[in-house]
């Protein structure tokens, strides 16, 4: 007896799904995946705070016309994805949508590593974002590597790899080079360090 076909996930999915877990749909597939670990939000929060007010505000003369959010949901093709932030072009944003997934391809993503998701963002997420024309995409590793990895679309599809940081680097990476992010207060035990000494 022949199995049956497989069924694609649906949105619909996404709401049967624990409340303290992501859902995302690849390639048909529903992938859920536990709420991320403190060092993980730390890192999310901290480089939003560089970001976000230079590139969304034009505070302390960034340049503005952008708009940067944490965790959106994005609808790519059938693909939803939750990438840990995404930037779009103001021009490029679509503001008034009936929907909660947001159907415009960022120009560029985030992905912050944990055990757990390290495989699906590089594996599963990365070529849906490089399919869909994300112009640059960010894989920061707070846990083990302490790394930052800048990848652009390559000419022809997929990525290339245009920069590596470490631990106490100082970085002006692409497309934010207009300001230099401190990769060390990415890393919450830097944090609670500088808390400790007298």
């Amino acid at each position: 007896m022949a199995e049956s076909a497989k069924k694609n996930a649906t949105y619909e999915d996404l709401f049967t799904i624990p409340e303290n877990t992501t859902g995302e749909i690849i390639n048909g597939e529903l992938f859920v995946t536990p709420r991320p670990s403190r060092k993980h939000t730390y890192s999310t929060s901290v480089l939003n705070s560089r970001i976000g007010p230079p590139y969304q505000f034009a505070e302390g003369g960034g340049p503005g016309s952008w708009i940067i959010i944490v965790a959106p949901e994005i609808k790519l093709g059938e693909n939803i994805l939750v990438p840990d932030l995404a930037g779009w072009k103001k021009e490029g944003f679509p503001f008034e949508e009936d929907t909660n997934w947001i159907s415009a391809a960022p120009d560029w993503v985030c992905e912050i590593l944990s055990p757990g998701t390290a495989s699906l963002d590089k594996s599963w997420k990365m070529p849906v974002y490089a399919l869909h024309g994300v112009a640059c995409a960010w894989i920061i590793d707070p846990m083990a590597m302490r790394t930052l990895d800048v990848y652009g679309l390559a000419q022809g599809g997929g990525w290339r790899l245009l920069a590596s940081y470490g631990e106490n680097d100082l970085v002006r990476a692409n497309p934010f080079e207009e300001i230099e992010i401190k990769l060390s207060d990415l890393w919450l035990e830097n944090r609670g360090a500088q808390t400790q000494q007298p």
